[in-house]
């Protein structure tokens, strides 16, 4: 079961001057207590080739500053990947998933990428475009961050709750004041499993940026993927418009008791 808690944030100014180091970007503050059990731990991406499932356009390569990275589309033509974890997510029990973004190159871009827990399998991938790599995945929860305005989007700078792989309708929607294309930024999304609340936060790597509250919502993890676990990774897509799509660094962590 799902419901709403969110209101749409209001967009803020554009940063029009704005330096940063992807690779010396600091990492939010930590919200899980200490002694939390760290279930997925990528600094980088190096070594992880045996450690996750990617099906489509998703790789792993080396970036030009020479770290390893998961690159879900490469930039071309109605592109789609995904990223699967191999070990699977206890959904009955709290967790919170950080990650750094990196939407580049590409004028319009195009389409974005999602974070989903589903239980469809590790080979699971959904359509190009619109359907940001995971629609038609029905067995699943997405978090998109979405940087293509659609005809059911309100903007091509926004953060939605997805469920059962359908992208055309948003259970849950907020816009960040922060742009997801041309910037890299952090990204964390907690998940409260005994109040099944869900928050999703944003922060730029500009110097003093403050993280934000993008999108609060209540959704069952468990109920609407149909499994205590499942599958925890990335989709991404592109269409007639392509961006390069990358993750540049990966954790997942449950509370400690």
């Amino acid at each position: 079961m799902f419901f709403s808690r969110s209101s749409r944030l209001a967009r803020g100014g554009l940063v029009a001057a704005f330096a940063f180091s992807i690779t010396m970007g600091a990492t939010p503050t930590r919200a899980s207590a200490d002694g939390g059990e760290n279930l997925i731990d990528f600094p980088t991406f190096a070594g992880a080739s045996t450690m996750l499932d990617r099906n489509g356009s998703a790789d792993i390569i080396t970036a030009p500053d020479g770290q390893r990275i998961l690159r879900l589309t490469p930039g071309g033509f109605r592109q789609a990947g995904s990223a699967w974890a191999k070990p699977k997510l206890d959904l009955t029990r709290s967790f919170e998933s950080r990650f750094k973004v990196y939407l580049h190159h590409g004028e319009p871009t195009a389409d974005g990428i999602a974070f989903l827990v589903q239980s469809d399998g590790p080979r699971a991938l959904g359509g190009w475009g619109g359907g940001l790599g995971f629609r038609g995945i029905r067995n699943s929860v997405a978090v998109e961050f979405d940087t293509f305005r659609n005809a059911t989007d309100p903007s091509n700078n926004h953060v939605a709750v997805v469920l059962r792989g359908n992208p055309d309708f948003h259970a849950a929607i907020g816009e960040p004041s922060i742009p997801l294309f041309g910037q890299p930024f952090w990204a964390r999304v907690n998940y409260d499993a005994a109040n099944h609340d869900v928050r999703i936060y944003v922060r730029s790597l500009q110097a003093g940026a403050e993280e934000e509250l993008a999108l609060e919502a209540t959704v069952d993890l468990a109920a609407e993927v149909g499994a205590s676990s499942a599958w925890v990774g990335f989709t991404a897509a592109t269409g007639g418009a392509f961006t390069k799509q990358d993750i540049y660094s990966w954790m997942v962590e449950a509370p400690g008791a």
